[in-house]
């Protein structure tokens, strides 16, 4: 009897630990104030034991860069393998320009956000401060869908952290196809029609552009080549005012209607609303004898032509 029971003692004891090592068994069922539940965090990045830490200055209700709060996702047997979320709610005082990328899938549903490979952002509730997006950071590829949802149930959280929103954010329904790579057609950039700005003509490279296939909350393209000597060409499109928090510069000249806010971007009014376009990047170093300049040489009328065929594109009044 005692061989049996010490077996059986043994086996348990290896169930335990199997149990304590590969599951969340007596774990905690939220993460970092209510950002995500346990649940939320394994359909993101994968089953397993979960720990969290906060920044040394970390403060729930605190709205900067830095101040982040993370959730560990560890498992294995004997070896420990660790998937790192990092949660942050960030203002956005630099307009769409931080945040757009042309290879963003974006939700549908009733909630504003996108995924990207590392990121997923959504904007909180109406109600709360403009500018302020929660957005969820990780290494773990792929599960668009599940980080989506990571995303809008941070925004949901931190709106109750701050007592700001009478509503949630519904979970997304969807999320827009990636943009594919294709070689830009000059004479209708990005897919606008007519928006053909003149290109530098000591430029001979092969680019490439990427614009998201969605347009809520923001469209954006961007033209690139295959090299560290440039920044991509950055042009967006921002159709949801929650998106950004900053005010008119009186010391620039508008143009039309559009007034300047940020660096590269302006704001018209389009069918009652702020919309927000940005130019941003576009350098390249090695034009002009290595000094630098831009690939579209004429900045004022790559803005103005942006204006004109954005515009246009999205059913906004002429707004110059």
């Amino acid at each position: 009897m005692v061989l049996p029971l010490a077996l059986s003692l043994l086996l348990a004891g290896v169930a335990g630990f199997a149990a304590y090592r590969q599951t969340n068994l007596g774990g905690p069922d939220t993460v970092c104030d209510g950002a995500a539940t346990a649940d939320q965090l394994h359909d993101a990045v994968g089953p397993g034991r979960i720990s969290e830490y906060r920044s040394g200055f970390y403060d729930r209700t605190g709205v900067s860069t830095g101040n982040d709060c993370f959730a560990t996702v560890s498992s294995g047997l004997f070896e420990t393998k660790e998937r790192e979320v990092r949660f942050t709610l960030k203002p956005n005082r630099d307009g769409p320009s931080e945040f757009a990328a042309g290879d963003a899938r974006l939700f549908s549903g009733g909630s504003a956000g996108s995924v990207t490979s590392r990121v997923a952002w959504a904007l909180l509730p109406e109600g709360c401060p403009k500018g302020l997006r929660a957005e969820v950071r990780t290494d773990v590829a792929g599960h668009d869908e599940a980080r989506a949802r990571l995303a809008v149930a941070f925004a949901n959280g931190a709106a109750r952290n701050h007592s700001c929103a009478d509503r949630t954010l519904p979970v997304p329904t969807g999320l827009s196809a990636k943009g594919s790579e294709a070689a830009p057609d000059w004479n209708n950039l990005c897919g606008l029609p007519g928006f053909a700005p003149a290109r530098d003509p000591n430029v001979q490279w092969t680019y490439r552009q990427q614009v998201t296939t969605a347009s809520a909350p923001f469209w954006t393209c961007s033209i690139s080549r295959q090299s560290t000597s440039g920044l991509p060409q950055i042009l967006a499109i921002t159709t949801d005012p929650r998106s950004i928090t900053v005010p008119p510069q009186p010391d620039n000249e508008p143009l039309g209607r559009a007034r300047w806010v940020a660096r590269g971007t302006l704001v018209a009014t389009c069918q009652g609303r702020d919309v927000y376009f940005t130019v941003d990047g576009g350098f390249e170093a090695a034009l002009r004898g290595g000094l630098g300049d831009y690939l579209f040489s004429d900045q004022n009328d790559l803005v103005r032509q942006f204006l004109t065929a954005g515009g246009k594109a999205i059913g906004c009044e002429p707004i110059l």
